[in-house]
Formats: C-alpha cells, structure tokens, sequence
C-alpha cells in the first residue's frame, strides 16, 4: 500500500531545522569573528567562516592571568554548588513528597510562596551579610541552594515512585535516611542530572551574586573577570587593545570571550544527555 505523503511532517521539519539555525548561527558566526584577523572584521567581511585566521583574540584573554583564576574559581562554585544544591534539593524533595508528614501541606505552601513573593536584592544582602557570607565561597554556593521550581519537579519525581519499592527496605530493616540513599537515590539518576544541569549552569552563568557578595579579585569567578577584560578593551580605545602591531577589534574581543565562558558548559551536556531526556518527561502521567 502507498504511503500518503504527509504535509505535517514535512512543514514539521523545516520549523525545525530553522529552529536549529537560528540557534547555531550566533555560535558560528562569533566563532568566526572571534577568529579572523582585524582587518577582515573591520571591513565586515566576516560571516560563517574566518577570514585571515588567527587566535590573536583568544591569545589576549588567556595572557591575562586573571582568567585560569576565574576558571578555577568558577569550577569551584560550580562543583560545590551543585553538590550542596542537589543533596540540599533531594532531601527536602524526598521530605514533602510523604504527603502523611505532619504540617507538609502549610510546608509546602510556604515554599511556593516564594516562588511568586521574594525579599528583593537589599534585605537578601543585608541576610548574606548578617550570616557572615559576604566575600566567601559559601556566599557563591548557599543563598541560592534551593530552587524552588527544582524542588517541586524532584518532589513530583519522588511521589511516582512505586510505594513496594521502600516497604521491601521497611522489611529489610532500613530507615526512612537509608531508604532514600540505598533504594531512591540510585533509581533517581535521571532526574538528579537534569536538576544538577540546571543548577551548574545557573551557577556557571551567576554574575549578579559575585558583584553583590564579592570583594576580594581572587575570588571573582569567570563571568565577572571577563566583563572586566571586555570593559578594559572599551577604556583602551574605540577599536580596543594592542597586542604586538595588531589592534584587537572590539567585536572580536568581545566574541572570544563569549566562546571561552560558554563552550566549557556546552561541553557537558553530551555526557549527560541521555539522563536529560528521561529526566525532561519526569512531570508527565505515567501509566
């Protein structure tokens, strides 16, 4: 039998591959600019390809000192942030998804309150710095270690577990802390990756917290310290510094330190993506 030619799916398909596009091109073309030479980008020759190739631009941000600071002082945000999020996230999860709890329900109300209803920058500040957090690693990791949102989706994860599985840890003698790390914890991979990409990269991208919490350079993460080297080149000069008898055009400068900030997060989600997908319908009915 002939199959009948599908319209949806074709008209399908080219949304979608104009989607990806739209995505991809912007990454393209600063990889391009950020990889051309002055004078091809001062004459807007550049468009999906380099022209006159080079990594002048990349060579001036890995000169700077400041940035392999702010790598590791990013990678350690990110590593212990995450962590502490997802035990923290877990947990609390774990916690409200036992509907018989005593108070749950005003619990859990309370907590989605915040999600409509926040204290606002100052009195935050003024929290982060009465607790003594201010210009510390902790103040980067704790005051945004539960997201509300991340809690409600782990929580509705947690209740569509099957209720055999934590009797039969019941019988085998285990507690409600055992249960979680030997039976939930191990079943919970995919929606642990999911929720731990979330926070690693809200904490990769953070530039509001380390500007409000951070005194101290040498605990500036990425973000802020290539701001601060994208801002150096504006002071030098309209077209931006000088590296040997080259001048550094603007945008070039501007695009390699977007590639340097954002390629390493990009980087992960390969290796997680197949935990992200199972983890992406963890809301839906399950039958």
């Amino acid at each position: 039998m002939k199959q009948k030619f599908n319209w949806f799916d074709v008209l399908n398909a080219v949304i979608l591959c104009g989607v990806v596009v739209a995505c991809l091109y912007p990454f393209v073309y600063m990889l391009a600019v950020s990889l051309s030479d002055s004078a091809s980008i001062a004459k807007g020759q550049v468009w999906l390809w380099p022209k006159g190739f080079n990594i002048d631009m990349y060579q001036y941000v890995f000169e700077d000192g400041r940035v392999m600071k702010g790598y590791k002082n990013t990678l350690i945000y990110v590593i212990l942030g995450t962590a502490i999020s997802l035990i923290v996230t877990a947990l609390g999860a774990y916690a409200l998804s036992k509907t018989k709890m005593v108070m749950c329900k005003p619990i859990l109300l309370m907590i989605v309150f915040t999600m409509f209803f926040g204290g606002g920058m100052i009195p935050t500040f003024l929290v982060v710095k009465e607790l003594g957090l201010v210009n510390t690693v902790w103040g980067m990791v704790l005051p945004g270690a539960v997201g509300t949102w991340n809690l409600l989706i782990m929580r509705t994860f947690f209740i569509g577990m099957p209720q055999e599985l934590e009797e039969s840890g019941k019988i085998d003698g285990l507690s409600e802390i055992g249960i979680f790390f030997r039976i939930i914890l191990p079943l919970s991979k995919p929606v642990l990756a999911t929720i731990g990409l979330y926070y690693a990269v809200g904490m990769w991208n953070n530039f509001m917290g380390p500007l409000l919490y951070l005194r101290d350079a040498d605990l500036q993460p990425l973000q802020v310290i290539l701001r601060n080297i994208v801002l150096s080149g504006q002071l030098i000069g309209s077209e931006g510094p000088i590296i040997g008898d080259t001048v550094v055009v603007e945008d070039g400068l501007k695009f390699a330190t977007i590639m340097v900030s954002t390629l390493p997060i990009l980087m992960v989600y390969p290796f997680i993506q197949k935990y992200f997908v199972k983890g992406a319908l963890i809301g839906s009915v399950k039958g």
